[in-house]
Parts: C-alpha cells; structure tokens; sequence
C-alpha cells in the first residue's frame, strides 16, 4: 500500500500526490493486488501508526504518504536506538567494573571456604531453632495472652447473641401469646441455652 504513495511521488519528483479514498480503492487492487474489501481498513491501519498523513478538506479525506517522511521517521527511530545501545553499552560496562571491584577479597582461599561451610552449618542451626521455638509456641506468654483476648471477645459476641436472643422470645411470647417451649421448638432453639460465665 505504501508503494502506491512513494511510487507517484518519485514519478511525478516535483509534484507530490494526494489520494481520496475512492481513488486509492480504484488502484490498490489493479496495480498491487489487494483486495478492495481491505483498502480502507488497511489505509486506515497506516493512518494510525502515523505512515501516512490525512486531512479532511471540504467533504472530502484526503491522504498522502511521501518518502521523505518515511526516511526522517526511520532516521529518528535509528538514533533513538543507537542512544539507548550507547546507555545500555555504558550500563554494562559499569556493572562489569562492579562486578570486578566485588571480587577483589573473594578469592577462594582455604580461610574463606571455611567460613562459608561454618555459615552455612549456622544457617541450618538457627532454621533448627526457629522449628524448636515453633513447637513451644503455644505456651509463649504473648500467644497465650492473645488467646486469652480472643475467647474473651468470643465469650462477649455469644453472651450478646443469647441476650438478643431472650429478646425476640420475649417479644413473641408478649406480642403473639405463643409459649416458650413452641418458639424454642419452631426455631430451633437448645432448651438449655444460656449465658455463658
């Protein structure tokens, strides 16, 4: 599709054309073999990644595409590589003097892997403690606390819910006449429910 601009730009050298739609849908088929069916969608495609320029004049669209352009666009999009080649070129020969730098004092001596099998035996001793500590836990002085705290919240919201309970069922049996063994029944409430101390 991009041929059929460049092409008549390069034939007519001064003279740079412009397309309408209809005139683009009459040569794109005859000359370069696409489906007239996909012209506008093509040509529409194009217009948004900014490969060929449109304007509406009138009633009329029209569109044009010029070498020029093309090449300048490209030009762009190749320094903008080369800068980022350049930074990424700089980057990289920054990390490898860090990386040298980092190795100075790491040579593998006896010393150093004897310290590192001796971290290492460390590591796992404390992973070994951190298990011990674990199973213990239960009786760590916080955690007791904190349970402590939960049940007491937990013993507050049931005592709450039973008092709302003896609430609605005496509310039934004041606005309803019903007995309390009925109610208890209906809803399937324990006859020994009660508060709790």
């Amino acid at each position: 599709m991009m041929e059929i601009f460049f092409e008549t730009c390069l034939l007519c050298f001064a003279q740079k054309d412009v397309f309408q739609l209809k005139d683009i849908e009459k040569i794109a088929p005859k000359e370069k073999g696409i489906t007239s069916v996909s012209v506008k969608e093509i040509l529409q495609s194009l217009v948004d990644d900014g490969m060929v320029d449109t304007d509406r004049i009138g009633t009329s669209n029209y569109f044009w595409a010029f070498p020029s352009k093309a090449l300048h666009a490209r030009k762009r999009k190749l320094e903008d590589l080369e800068s980022q080649f350049a930074e990424s070129s700089q980057k990289k020969e920054t990390l490898q003097k860090n990386i040298e730098k980092s190795k100075i004092g790491r040579e593998n001596t006896a010393e150093r892997t004897a310290l590192i099998e001796e971290l290492a035996a460390l590591r796992q001793k404390k992973e070994q403690l951190k298990a011990e500590i674990e199973k213990y836990r239960e009786c760590d002085p916080d955690v007791v606390e904190e349970m402590r705290q939960t049940n007491k919240v937990a013993k507050e919201a049931a005592n709450r819910w039973t008092d709302n309970i003896f609430s609605i069922k005496s509310w039934a049996k004041r606005k309803f006449g019903f007995e309390e063994s009925r109610i208890d029944k209906s809803f399937g409430i324990p006859e020994d429910l009660d508060y709790i101390d």
